[in-house]
């Protein structure tokens, strides 16, 4: 865990950038550095950093948030993360298959034999149609903070388009969270959808997606409370539904340009009066994402952000319209799903929610009530899917018995919603299988696996080993532990592997 560096300077990813262009569009670039096939191997010289535990511990939480964990965000330390210093040239990523070269032709009629049983016995790959969407199975990629936005502008860039396109074998990808307006970035280096720059970068990701064959949902993001004047325009307050500081740090980008982690502030209750700019801010982005090329966009409720920040009572004070009984405390939601439902039509809208979630600092009184009444209402507007973050991780990822109140929330949920569910976090292939089986989900999203290994339908299809994620790569940096993941034809020698020439560093 020492020596890799978390989080990097500003701009230090645009000749990172330049290189995944080339591999996108096969040209050279104007360095003159050699041409990428897909993405780096290299071996990074990184220095030690002081704080690294500290902010990996938050920021790995984060990501397991981002595909369904529960586990308690811990916030300490400040201490500057500082950008790594490359080395020459090097290839440190190798098999670790034991078979390195094209497999035998018995091996490969076998393999088919097993995948053609396969297709036919197991419901995770059975066929699923989604809102105006015919998916090839059910594995769909979960947003997954990652934190590496071209700086400045918080734009996706080519390295990004690589990083999705790679992973275009999931049924569908639900992008990383995006901010819709500067007021709603709660961490450094994400990508927004408010402005032209960053629409045009979308549009990179879009265009590389759907030329891998793929579909790709935006998740749209407003943060809250959960955010630092640092992000916010003119360094203003963070606003929230109440006056209500969280408990914990927020990861910002220092004077230095380097990752840092401090301590929330107390947010701006946002006036009555206020609201509807807030829709408008949905509004933006759902248009945005549009003209960016994506197939639909993802409401992002939960987690303890902005939307589910009002819907939770442990956030939510107010004593206007948008506060006190549940259906007050769902009228943000309710109202921002029917804003975008006339830009975008109901079946390309998601609506993502966490019931029983606690993460960021989020509590409600009385969750199966609140939950329950929203999915009643969400059910109403004939919605693409409802996507909820699973209550029962932990169990599932120990291996364990869920907590019966996690499944009294999951039955609660798929009751009063009828339409399609998704469920996030802790899966594997053996319990994705029996959950689709049993009816509790009719899609499975994997998060960390899906960020470990591009190609994880197949090789659940070959019951294959999976790449183990790198913890330490999570957040900020270029390309090390974010395109430079094997696939299982990469492992074999069937394709080349990935690499970059980084000797612009």
């Amino acid at each position: 865990m020492a020596n890799i560096a978390l989080a990097t300077r500003r701009g230090t990813n645009r000749e990172v950038d330049d290189k995944a262009a080339t591999c996108l569009h096969g040209s050279r670039t104007a360095k003159g550095t050699t041409e990428i096939t897909a993405a780096v191997e290299t071996r990074i010289e990184s220095s030690s950093l002081g704080a690294f535990d500290t902010l990996l511990s938050g920021f790995r939480h984060h990501l397991y948030l981002s595909c369904g964990a529960t586990t308690a965000l811990l916030g300490a330390g400040t201490e500057a993360i500082t950008q790594p210093r490359s080395a020459d040239v090097a290839d440190v990523v190798e098999s670790s298959s034991p078979r390195n070269g094209a497999p035998s032709a018995s091996t490969a009629v076998l393999e088919n034999t097993m995948e053609q049983q396969q297709a036919v016995t197991e419901t995770l790959f059975q066929p699923f149609q989604l809102g105006r969407y015919k998916l090839p199975h059910r594995m769909l990629m979960a947003p997954l903070t990652r934190s590496r936005a071209r700086q400045p502008g918080n734009v996706p860039s080519p390295m990004n388009a690589l990083y999705y396109a790679q992973r275009s074998s999931a049924a569908l990808i639900v992008s990383e969270a995006t901010q819709i307006s500067q007021q709603g970035q709660g961490y450094a280096w994400t990508p927004g959808i408010h402005n032209l720059d960053q629409v045009e970068g979308w549009r990179l990701v879009t265009e590389a997606v759907h030329k891998a064959g793929g579909l790709i949902f935006m998740q749209l993001w407003h943060v809250g409370r959960i955010s630092h004047p640092s992000l916010q325009p003119d360094g203003m307050l963070p606003v929230a539904p109440s006056s209500i500081k969280p408990k914990g740090m927020a990861f910002i980008e220092n004077e230095s340009g380097e990752g840092e982690l401090v301590p929330f502030v107390n947010p701006r209750a946002l006036e009555t009066e206020e609201i509807p700019y807030i829709e408008k801010q949905y509004v933006r982005g759902a248009k945005n994402a549009l003209e960016a090329g994506v197939d639909g966009i993802e409401i992002h409720a939960a987690n303890g952000y902005l939307l589910d920040q009002f819907l939770n009572s442990g956030t939510n004070r107010r004593a206007d319209a948008y506060g006190g009984s549940v259906e007050n405390r769902a009228r943000l939601l309710l109202e921002v799903v029917e804003a975008v439902i006339r830009v975008w039509g109901a079946d390309r809208v998601g609506v993502r929610l966490s019931p029983l979630g606690t993460f960021n600092d989020i509590c409600d009184q009385d969750p199966e009530k609140t939950f329950g009444c929203v999915a009643k209402k969400l059910n109403e507007y004939g919605l693409a899917y409802l996507h909820l973050v699973n209550p029962a991780i932990a169990e599932l990822e120990e291996g364990m018995e869920p907590d019966p109140r996690a499944i009294r929330m999951l039955d609660l949920m798929r009751k009063k919603f009828r339409g399609t569910l998704i469920i996030t976090g802790g899966f594997d292939h053996d319990t994705a299988e029996s959950w689709l089986k049993e009816g509790r989900a009719d899609l499975i999203a994997f998060g960390r696996k899906f960020l470990a290994n591009p190609d994880l339908p197949n090789r659940f299809r070959r019951y294959a080993h999976l790449n183990a994620d790198d913890p330490a790569t999570y957040y900020g940096g270029g390309a090390i532990g974010y395109i430079d993941y094997l696939t299982l034809a990469q492992e074999r020698g069937e394709e080349p592997k990935p690499h970059v020439d980084e000797r612009w560093r």
